[in-house]
């Protein structure tokens, strides 16, 4: 019996999401007022850091099973930032506060910046409804 390969591994689906995120961002960056569009697709952006957060602490724990504590803490400080972004994207919708938007996303920039977008490759589909299935979450 031959060996069983995850296609799906956690740093695969964490470059999907950060790829996702990316063109979110410059969507957003690109929109002139603020509409149902634009809140479809910042909750799109708080569901692809909370999978990238998600998936450091299944990584984390995979090298903390090997004895490698060091390595699972680098990865935790790495990407920490994806739990606290997520978080105040979520606040800032819970609480209605949507001009706070412009000041979130400049903080997010800068993790962006490796990586590179020159074609847009997710379509509306992927962001359309994505805001009312937030909503539902955060009032469970």
């Amino acid at each position: 019996m031959g060996r069983v390969v995850n296609t799906n591994s956690t740093g695969k689906v964490r470059n999907q999401m950060m790829r996702t995120a990316a063109e979110m961002l410059r969507h957003l960056s690109q929109k002139q007022e603020l509409d149902d569009e634009a809140r479809d697709m910042t909750a799109l952006l708080v569901f692809c850091l909370r999978e990238v957060y998600n998936g450091i602490e299944e990584s984390a724990a995979v090298w903390e099973n090997r004895d490698y504590w060091l390595k699972a803490e680098q990865l935790r400080q790495r990407w920490g930032w994806t739990g606290y972004a997520a978080a105040r994207l979520e606040q800032m919708i819970r609480a209605d506060e949507w001009e706070r938007l412009p000041a979130i996303m400049a903080g997010l920039f800068e993790h962006f910046v490796d990586i590179r977008i020159t074609k847009l490759t997710r379509s509306a589909a992927a962001w359309t409804g994505a805001y009312d299935r937030l909503i539902d979450d955060l009032a469970r």
